[in-house]
C-alpha cells in the first residue's frame, strides 16, 4: 500500500493517521517493549500522536499510555509497556510488562532495541522471545550508531535472530512505518515465524529439563510451563511463590531440592542468554576501530567530568530561566493586556448588576484564574527546554555529575531520577520513588522531593522576579533555584543521620548516548503537560480563587475588615519573622491546594484586576528585602495538595504529617535568614 494512503497528517498530530478512527477490520493488540533510552517513547507518539490516553496500571502507580491508529485496514491499539531493562520481578515495571504479555495475549510484541547499544539492548529481546507473543524489532538509533563508528547489518541479524529486524531513526520518522508493515504482515500470517531461542548454559540442561516433568500439570494458565521452570531456576519471588501454592507437598519438595543443590542456576540461565547474545552480534556488528572516539565520549569528557560538568549544569539552569523569560514575556505582556481590555469589557457589561456580581467576575474569577493563565508561555517555553536535554540524553549527565553530593546524604542514582522528575511536579516525583529498593533511601527522598522547584513554583517565580527585580530577575530565579537544592542538601544530610543513620549505597547508572531529540516528542509532552495545567486552571484554581475572593469581600465594607484579613493579620506575627505581611501569609496558605494560586490570590488581595496591573501594585507595597524572603518561602514552603495526598499514598500520614511539619519550619527559617541578610545589606 502506498504510504500516501497510511499518512494523513495535521497540524496538531504526530500520529500516521490523524483523522478518527472508523470501525474498520479488527482491531489489532501490540505491545511496544524496550528498555530505557532506546527511542520507544518517540515510535509510540508517532503512531498514534494526540489519540491516546495516560493512567495508571490497576494497582499500581506505574504509568500506563495507551493509543490507536488504523494501519493497512486494520484498527491498531497500541500499549506502551514500561521502560525495563529486563523481564525478572525487582520491580513492578518489570512485574506490569511480563504479565501483559502472558495473561492479555498481544497479537505481536514490537521490542525497540538501540543499534548503538546493541548487545545491552538485546539482552531483553532474548527475554520476550520465549513468551507467548510473537516478536518484531525495531532496531532504532542507526544514526547513532553511526557516530559512534558501530556497523550494524539489520538483514544478517534477522537471519541470525529469525525474527523480522527493521532498521529505524525515529527521531526523523524514517522505518517506522517499516516496522509497522513487518508487524502486519506477521499478523496476516506467521509462517516461517520459528525465533532462534536463547537456551540456558549446556550444563544445567538437563536439570531444566527434569525440573520442566516436575511442574508439568501443575503451572497455572496462562502461564507457559518452560518459562516457569526457567524463572524458578533464576530464583524468581513471584514465580517461586506461585509455583510453592500450586504444586502438592511432594513435588514441591522435589523442586526445593533442585534449587537448593544448584543455587547458581540464576548465573546459568544470564550466561545463557549472553552467550546468544553473542552469537546473533558476531556476524552482524562490526566494532570501531581501536583508537576511535565517538561523540559521546568527546561530549563525556567535559558534560561528564567532576569540575567542568558541574559548571556546565549551572549555566544550562541559567540558560534556561535567561531563555522562559526571552522567549516568554513579549508573549505574557500580550495575554496580560487582552485580559486587561476582557476586564474592562466585562465589568462595563455588568454595570447595572449587584456590586458583588461584578467583583465576583471581574477580581475573583478573571482577576484570579485569568492572571494564572498568563503563566502557559512560561510553562510551555519551560517543557519544551525540558524535553529537549531529556531527549538529547543529558538529564542523565546531570545527575552523574551530581552523584557525589547526593551520597553525602545515603542516597544513590535510582533516587536521583525521581528528584529530577520535581523539575515538571512533584507528584510523579513522589510516585518515581518506586523504583529505588532500600526502604529507608526511599522514604528519605519522598521528603526531600517536595524541596525541588516545580514548574508551577517557577512559574510564579517567573512572573514576581520581573515585578520585584526587573533586569536583575534571572539572576535571582537562579539563585532561587540554587537556594532550593542547596536547602534540599543540607536537610538531607541532616535527615540522612536519623532515618539512614549513615548508610552507604552503590551507584548505578546508564548514561545514554547522545542524538537529536524528537520535536514530536517534545511537543507531545508541552501539549500534555500545558493542558494539564488549564484543566487545574478551570477547576482547582478557580474555586479556590472565588473562595479567596468571598473571604476578602465579605463581610465588607472593605479588604481590610475581611474574613482573610482576620485569617491573616493572626498569621502575620509568624510572618514577620520573615518579614511578610498579612496578604502575603494569605497567598502562601492559597498556594497550598495550588501553588499557581499565590498569583491568583495577591491579584485578588491587592484588588489589581489581572496581571497587567498586579506586578508594578506589589513591587510598589512590598519592599524588596521582603520581596526576596517571601520568594525563597514559596520556593520553599509546603507543596500542593496533590502533592501532600501523593506523599500520603506513597509513606503514610505518619510521614506526611512530618513533611508537612519540616517544609513549614524549613521555609520560614531559611526566609528569615534571608531577610535578616537582605535587610542588612
Amino acid at each position: 500500500m502506498p504510504i500516501s494512503t497510511v499518512v494523513v497528517k495535521t497540524e496538531t498530530s504526530a500520529r500516521l493517521d490523524a483523522t478518527p478512527v472508523p470501525e474498520v477490520g479488527r482491531t489489532i493488540t501490540v505491545a511496544l517493549a524496550g528498555q530505557p533510552n532506546v527511542g520507544k517513547t518517540t515510535v509510540f507518539n508517532m503512531m498514534t500522536g494526540l489519540n491516546q490516553h495516560v493512567g495508571n496500571w490497576p494497582g499500581k502507580t506505574v504509568e500506563r499510555k495507551e493509543g490507536t491508529f488504523v494501519f493497512n485496514g486494520n484498527r491498531y491499539r497500541l500499549v506502551d509497556l514500561p521502560g525495563t531493562y529486563s523481564l525478572s520481578a525487582n520491580s513492578p515495571e518489570e512485574i506490569i510488562a511480563r504479565d501483559f504479555i502472558i495473561t492479555e495475549r498481544p497479537d505481536v510484541v514490537v521490542a525497540i532495541i538501540n543499534a548503538a547499544s546493541l548487545e545491552r539492548t538485546l539482552y531483553l529481546v532474548a527475554e520476550l522471545l520465549p513468551l507467548p507473543a510473537p516478536v518484531v524489532i525495531g532496531l532504532n538509533m542507526v544514526d547513532v550508531a553511526e557516530q559512534e563508528h558501530l556497523e550494524v547489518n539489520p538483514e544478517v541479524l534477522e537471519a541470525a535472530i529469525r525474527v523480522p529486524v527493521v532498521p529505524m531513526i525515529a527521531s526523523k520518522n524514517k522505518g517506522v512505518r517499516e516496522l509497522f508493515q513487518a508487524v502486519d504482515d506477521l499478523v496476516r500470517s506467521r509462517e516461517g515465524y520459528r525465533p532462534n531461542l536463547p537456551e540456558i548454559r549446556a550444563d544445567h540442561r538437563a536439570v531444566l529439563a527434569e525440573l520442566e516433568s516436575l511442574i508439568e500439570g501443575f503451572v497455572p494458565s496462562p502461564y507457559p510451563r518452560d518459562w516457569v521452570a526457567l524463572k524458578l531456576f533464576e530464583g524468581d519471588q513471584v514465580i517461586t511463590d506461585m509455583m510453592r501454592q500450586s504444586l502438592p507437598s511432594d513435588r514441591w519438595a522435589a523442586v526445593h531440592d533442585i534449587l537448593l543443590a544448584h543455587d547458581d542456576g540464576m548465573m546459568a540461565v544470564a550466561s545463557g542468554r549472553y552467550e546468544w547474545i553473542g552469537r546473533m552480534t558476531r556476524a552482524a556488528m562490526k566494532h570501531p576501530a581501536v583508537g576511535q572516539i565517538g561523540l559521546t565520549e568527546r561530549l563525556d569528557r567535559i558534560l561528564a567530568h567532576p569540575v567542568w560538568g558541574l559548571g556546565v549544569l549551572l549555566l544550562v539552569l541559567g540558560a534556561l530561566f535567561w531563555l522562559t523569560y526571552t522567549l516568554a514575556a513579549p508573549i505574557q505582556a500580550w495575554l496580560e493586556y487582552w485580559l486587561g481590555q476582557l476586564g474592562e469589557s466585562l465589568a462595563a457589561m455588568l454595570a447595572s448588576a449587584p456590586p458583588w456580581l461584578q467583583s465576583l467576575v471581574v477580581d475573583g474569577v478573571l482577576g484570579g484564574a485569568g492572571t494564572v493563565i498568563t503563566f502557559v508561555p512560561i510553562l510551555v517555553v519551560f517543557f519544551a527546554a525540558m524535553g529537549f536535554l531529556e531527549d538529547t540524553g543529558y538529564m542523565a549527565r546531570a545527575a552523574y555529575v551530581m552523584d557525589r553530593f547526593m551520597h553525602l546524604m545515603g542516597l544513590h542514582g535510582r533516587s536521583f531520577m525521581p528528584l529530577f522528575l520535581g523539575f515538571g511536579c512533584n507528584v510523579p516525583a513522589v510516585m518515581g520513588t518506586r523504583v529505588i529498593d532500600s526502604h529507608r533511601a526511599r522514604l528519605l527522598t519522598i521528603m526531600l522531593a517536595p524541596l525541588v522547584p516545580c514548574s508551577a513554583r517557577m512559574g510564579v517565580l517567573a512572573f514576581l522576579a520581573p515585578a520585584f527585580f526587573g533586569q536583575a530577575a534571572a539572576f535571582v530565579s537562579w539563585g532561587l533555584v540554587a537556594l532550593s537544592l542547596l536547602t534540599l542538601a543540607v536537610v538531607g544530610i541532616v535527615i540522612n543521620h536519623w532515618v539512614l543513620r549513615g548508610e552507604r549505597v552503590a551507584f548505578i547508572m546508564e548514561l545514554p548516548l547522545y542524538h537529536l531529540p524528537n520535536k514530536r516528542t517534545i511537543g507531545l509532552l508541552v501539549w500534555q503537560n500545558t493542558l494539564a495545567f488549564l484543566q487545574r486552571a478551570a477547576t482547582v484554581i478557580v474555586a479556590a480563587s472565588v473562595l479567596i475572593w468571598a473571604l476578602s469581600y465579605f463581610p465588607g465594607p472593605d479588604i481590610q475588615h475581611s474574613y482573610v484579613a482576620a485569617i491573616g493579620q493572626m498569621l502575620e506575627p509568624i510572618g514577620r519573622l520573615a518579614g511578610l505581611n498579612w496578604q502575603l501569609m494569605v497567598a502562601l496558605l492559597a498556594s497550598i491546594a495550588a501553588k499557581e494560586n499565590a498569583i491568583a490570590t495577591l491579584s485578588v488581595l491587592y484588588g489589581a484586576g489581572g496581571a497587567e496591573s498586579l506586578a508594578p501594585m506589589i513591587a510598589r507595597s512590598v519592599p524588596a528585602a521582603s520581596a526576596m524572603a517571601y520568594l525563597v518561602v514559596q520556593m520553599l514552603f509546603v507543596p500542593c495538595i496533590a502533592t501532600v495526598a501523593v506523599v500520603r499514598q506513597e509513606a503514610g500520614w505518619k510521614w506526611a504529617l512530618l513533611n508537612l511539619a519540616f517544609l513549614f519550619i524549613i521555609s520560614l527559617v531559611v526566609g528569615g535568614l534571608v531577610y535578616a541578610v537582605a535587610s542588612w545589606v
